[in-house]
């Protein structure tokens, strides 16, 4: 299968190739030429989630130099739980948070991790990454002393939680954290600025761990397929995602499990008050503005990447309207969602995953599965206050509290960037 531009068709890669490239040349996104048709009543039941996922990514890597190393790359990535928990009758939460920087970012960034990998074996890759919270963690655990593997990690400074920059900022070696003066916008710009910088692309082979790049895109679909079809066995019905968004690659993931033939009824999305998604739903137009800030702080978005992907998948306002809806909420909403849902169930959710339950009290009674993006844990100052109790740390975070703090500070400005790159 070849992977092309979202701006030209007739710019088309390898998966290997689009893996390495991150952004295409023309600025354009990578989306594959089809998707393939899964019949679900081949599968069989029995297979354990990795096993799942090599044999409904396969076809994606026919023909590619990584074919036969994809069920060692899944059994490696996907080593962690995938719980879907009952709240109530027709309303679940998909735990995506069980890995180890605690967020659904693992599943991508592990993934790509290991194509990477088994690709940078002949020269060195330098990976340019911007996050806005959980992302950032990620890709640096992910690649943490990975072989002629060198990361940048940009996050806005001051705009993301205590523990999430802690996260970000206590690997060192072959791990470079920048604390950026500016948004994840600014961080994001000074990504996609890099692939046309000589001195960035003339040191090593340049690629981005963003949601742009689509080895962060097809295992996100995954846990989509996986989930839909369990519960389909499970309920002889299909149900509904509700997924709380900020950059649309996550979302995106789902339609395209859908695309595929997964039994997913409908797609929600929830977004904090950054509203782009939401005001396109209201009147066509995409309007790119700068990001609010929030208390989900990784949502604050002002011009989701993956937009690109999702419009050219439902390529007219109104086909994208039949297919995608989208519920923008507030702080205070969050809020009140927060100490709901720890009153009603005992159950604790982080800041976006209020957004989708939020979005859940909007819609109808046939089921839903919420996309649960990041442990509680992570944002205590937010949470702790509001239910008046202490979150226990989960294991793994509290092995990353305990690390030393590396990190470097810069304006939104590439050339600093640059600067702190050369002198690591």
């Amino acid at each position: 299968m070849f992977f092309y531009s979202t701006r030209d068709k007739n710019n088309h890669k390898s998966v290997s190739a689009a893996i390495l490239q991150g952004l295409a040349e023309d600025g354009g996104l990578f989306v594959p030429e089809y998707f393939p048709q899964i019949n679900i009543a081949d599968l069989d039941s029995k297979l354990s989630y990795p096993e799942f996922a090599a044999k409904i990514l396969a076809d994606y890597f026919k023909g590619d130099q990584l074919e036969s190393q994809l069920p060692d790359i899944c059994r490696n990535a996907f080593n962690f739980p995938l719980p879907v928990r009952e709240l109530n009758a027709n309303t679940y939460i998909m735990e995506l948070f069980q890995g180890p920087t605690l967020s659904f970012k693992d599943f991508g960034a592990r993934f790509l991790a290991e194509c990477m990998t088994r690709l940078s074996k002949e020269r060195k890759t330098t990976i340019i990454v911007a996050t806005s919270g959980d992302t950032g963690s990620a890709v640096a655990g992910a690649f943490y002393q990975k072989p002629n593997i060198e990361v940048v990690v940009m996050f806005p400074k001051g705009q993301i939680s205590k523990r999430q920059e802690q996260q970000i900022t206590c690997w060192g070696e072959n791990i470079l954290s920048v604390a950026v003066n500016g948004t994840f916008d600014d961080c994001q710009k000074i990504v996609k600025q890099a692939f046309s910088d000589e001195w960035f692309t003339s040191r090593a082979h340049l690629s981005s761990a963003n949601s742009i790049n689509i080895a962060r895109l097809l295992p996100q679909l995954t846990y989509y397929a996986y989930t839909s079809w369990q519960f389909f066995l499970k309920h002889g019905e299909k149900a509904g995602y509700i997924i709380p968004t900020g950059n649309v690659g996550n979302s995106t993931a789902a339609f395209w499990a859908k695309a595929m033939g997964f039994p997913i009824r409908e797609i929600s999305l929830a977004t904090n008050a950054n509203r782009v998604i939401s005001d396109y739903l209201d009147n066509g137009k995409f309007e790119p503005r700068k990001s609010i800030a929030t208390i989900a702080n990784a949502m604050d978005v002002g011009n989701p990447s993956n937009f690109e992907r999702l419009s050219y998948l439902y390529n007219t306002p109104e086909t994208f309207r039949a297919n995608v809806k989208a519920f923008s909420v507030s702080d205070e909403e969050i809020r009140e969602i927060i100490t709901e849902v720890n009153q009603k169930f005992n159950y604790v959710v982080c800041p976006h995953t209020a957004t989708g339950y939020f979005a859940r009290k909007k819609l109808d009674d046939k089921p839903w599965i919420i996309a649960a993006t990041a442990d509680p844990c992570k944002f205590e100052t937010i949470i702790e206050p509001i239910i008046g109790n202490i979150l226990p740390v989960a294991p793994q975070l509290q092995t990353l509290l305990d690390k030393p703090v590396k990190l470097v500070e810069t304006d939104a400005d590439i050339r600093q960037v640059a600067a702190a790159l050369a002198n690591k």
